[in-house]
């Protein structure tokens, strides 16, 4: 049985960036394959990266990205993992979640899980210096979306860690899968 933690990133605080957050709790809710485990990690970048030392055989981080695309725009997103040697310890705050400093942070502990997706959606607002809770209507109206990707995404993980991803299902028309990096 593969093990599967789909975590959920963001701040509630800033608008479309709590998608990831939505998108988890709402996930929490529904009957999932044995394996899989759904936490909602907030801004807490240390805490998903001694998840991710946990021994997973994947991941799908769910966040927003900003891509140039329509908001609402789904992502599937294989990140470039660069080689485990020479890595170091980077720059970290307790209190920001950067994926991809979170996976240098893996490797830099001597971790390393070994498939990594980011669900991502493009966000119409990231809030302003007072903050700002809720959607917007573009980025609310992808939740249920991704949530479909998401259990189809663990359905294939969880069958062969190793295998391309592919998404047909709702919201389909709007999906880039298989992008090799991060922004």
């Amino acid at each position: 049985m593969s093990r599967i933690l789909v975590a959920g990133i963001g701040n509630i605080f800033q608008a479309d960036d709590a998608f990831g957050v939505e998108v988890v709790q709402r996930l929490a809710r529904r009957a999932l394959p044995p394996g899989v485990k759904v936490v909602d990690f907030g801004i807490r970048g240390v805490d998903l990266a001694y998840a991710l030392l946990d021994g997973h055989d994947a991941a799908v981080l769910v966040d927003t990205a900003q891509r140039g695309e329509p908001a609402g725009t789904l992502y599937v997103i294989e990140p470039e993992r660069p080689a485990a040697e020479g890595v170091e310890s980077p720059a970290f705050s307790p209190h920001e979640l950067d994926p991809a400093r979170v996976l240098d942070l893996v490797r830099a502990l001597g971790g390393d899980c070994p498939r990594v997706l980011v669900l991502a959606c493009e966000p119409l607002s990231l809030g302003d210096e007072q903050g700002e809770i809720g959607l917007s209507a573009p980025v609310a109206a992808a939740v249920e979306p991704a949530i479909a990707m998401i259990e189809k995404l663990v359905r294939q993980l969880s069958e062969r860690s190793d295998a391309a991803v592919e998404y047909d299902g709702p919201g389909a028309n709007q999906v880039r899968t298989n992008e090799r990096s991060v922004s």
